[in-house]
Parts: structure tokens; sequence; C-alpha cells
């Protein structure tokens, strides 16, 4: 698993023990950062040759591959970097596979991102043209067609994800979810009335909680075709403005919202909701836990963290 160390990696890696896993991790961490993980590999995903090592030594019947730059805010400052990690990072898993372990099944992660901006009202489906609008997605988008080359090519057993927004405990404050939550969690503590700062709340994204994302990367594995590409989403409106209003409501002191101008990307996705049939039918896998209790979770762990 790459990105073992991340924010989804380790909800995947319970997930994945829980189904009788033996994991093993890849990151540039010079140490494992988990006492649950049955290996670890330092590797950098640019640099080719640690790549094909790790994938030789640990021989693999699945590799999951999370580990990328996931902020499409911070791609704006990184576009090359971004591109370097996610793009190339890719072809060195997919090609370190094919030399050593080509039987092996591959979840390849991407983004719902890759669609770019979607009609109102509609639910984007995977035959849907990717038309992204970040370094970031434009990065995802290139992942997923190598992806799907690889497998036509050399016969990998490649499954794509196209994953909506997710979020939950352990997620990054550079996301907008958690830096909410992290800023009220401080104003609460201080027990007096404060100022939320928020960007660009006028999008409506498909949100729903990691924990559900990685039970869905589980499904995959096992259920997933050969070659296909998912969405990942639960195929639901999700306004940013209700998430905000729901973060103030559970408060536990007086919020005042304002809009920074400062944390606008200079492209935005107004309206991105995906179409979850295919991951449905072909998995049994749907969404189990709702919004108000993941809002719950991220809130009560800046709480915790600001103690």
């Amino acid at each position: 698993m790459t990105g073992a160390s991340g924010f989804v990696g380790g909800h995947l890696r319970r997930a994945m023990l829980g189904s009788g896993a033996l994991v093993f991790g890849l990151g540039t961490e010079p140490v494992a950062p988990a006492r649950d993980l049955e290996g670890w590999v330092q590797a950098d995903l640019t640099a080719a040759a640690a790549v094909t090592d790790a994938i030789r030594r640990v021989n693999p019947d699945f590799v999951v591959h999370l580990a990328g730059q996931a902020s499409a805010g911070l791609s704006f400052e990184t576009p090359e970097r971004t591109f370097r990690v996610n793009v190339i990072g890719t072809w060195h898993i997919l090609d370190a596979a094919r030399e050593h372990a080509p039987d092996a099944r591959l979840l390849i992660v991407g983004s719902g991102e890759c669609y770019g901006p979607q009609p109102p009202g509609t639910r984007v489906p995977e035959s849907a043209a990717f038309t992204p609008v970040s370094p970031y997605a434009f990065s995802k988008a290139a992942a997923d067609e190598i992806a799907e080359a690889a497998c036509r090519a050399w016969g990998l057993d490649v499954v794509r994800t196209r994953s909506f927004s997710h979020a939950g405990p352990g997620q990054s404050r550079r996301f907008a979810l958690p830096s909410f939550a992290a800023q009220i969690a401080r104003l609460e503590r201080t027990g007096r009335e404060g100022v939320l700062r928020v960007g660009n709340l006028d999008v409506i994204r498909d949100l729903i909680d990691v924990r559900d994302v990685a039970d869905c990367y589980v499904a995959l594995l096992r259920h997933g075709k050969r070659g296909e590409a998912y969405n990942v989403c639960g195929g639901t409106e999700v306004p940013l403005a209700w998430v905000v209003e729901s973060l103030t409501r559970m408060a536990r002191t007086v919020v005042q919202v304002e809009v920074d101008p400062a944390r606008f990307r200079p492209a935005d996705v107004p309206y991105l909701v995906g179409d979850p049939s295919r991951v449905r039918a072909e998995t049994g896998w749907a969404p189990k836990r709702t919004l108000e209790t993941m809002l719950d979770d991220l809130l009560e762990e800046h709480r915790r963290s600001c103690a």
C-alpha cells in the first residue's frame, strides 16, 4: 500500500487488516509509521529503481496505490511536483508490477475532480469525458489514462477509482473541513465568540465519510472488474455552505462565518456529484455513515488536539 501512512491509508489499513490481509507499506518515511504494518519499504515514488525494488521484495498479491499530492489547492502552487508525483509515480508502480508482480490486482486511486464542472442537477457517470481545471485534476486524469493503457497493453489486473470528496478523522488541516473543525475547536477553547474563516461556499460536492471510502476500496479489491473505473461517491448533493452551517451549529460557542478571498482557489468546480450506480451494482457497497456523524467525529478530534 503506497500512502499507507496518509489520511486514507490509516483507515484502509484497518479495513484491510479486518479482512485478514497482511499489509506492507511504502512511503518516504525511514521507519514504519504504524505497528499494524507487516513490513515497511522506504521509497520515493519518483525514483523508479526504489519502487521496482519494493515491489520485487514484497511480491504482493494486491497493490493499492494511494500515495500522491492530494490537494487541488496546493497543486496551483506546485504544479510540476504534483504532476511528477501523481503521474510519474503511478507509472513507476505499474511498470514495477508488470515486471515483478504481473498477477497482482492493482487498485489505482484517482479523483472525481478529473471530470471537472458538471451541469447542476446531474450525476456524472464513469463514461463522461475529463475536463479538469486544476493541475491536480490534470495529473489524476493522466494517471487514470496510463493505468487504463497498462491494463490493455500489458494485461495487468487494474481497477481504477474516481473518488469524490471525502473527509473524517486524520485529515490534514490543509483541506477545508478539518480546517473549519480546527478553527471551531480553538474558538471553543477560548470560550468567547469568534470568527470562522472560510473560502468559497458556493460549491456543491458529493461528500462521504473516509471510513466508507476505505470499505469501498476493500470491496473493489474483491469484486471490481478488471480494467474498469468506478466512481466512489454517494450520489448526493452536499452544499459546502450546509457543511459550515452544520459545524457552527455543533459548536459549543457562538461562531460567526467570514468569507476570506485568500482561501479561494484560482479555479474551482461549482458543481460535482457522481453517479455511484456501477460500484453499487458490482460490489454491493454503499455508504453507511451519516455526514453528521463524520462532522461530529471531526470536531471531537480537533477538540482533543486543542485540550
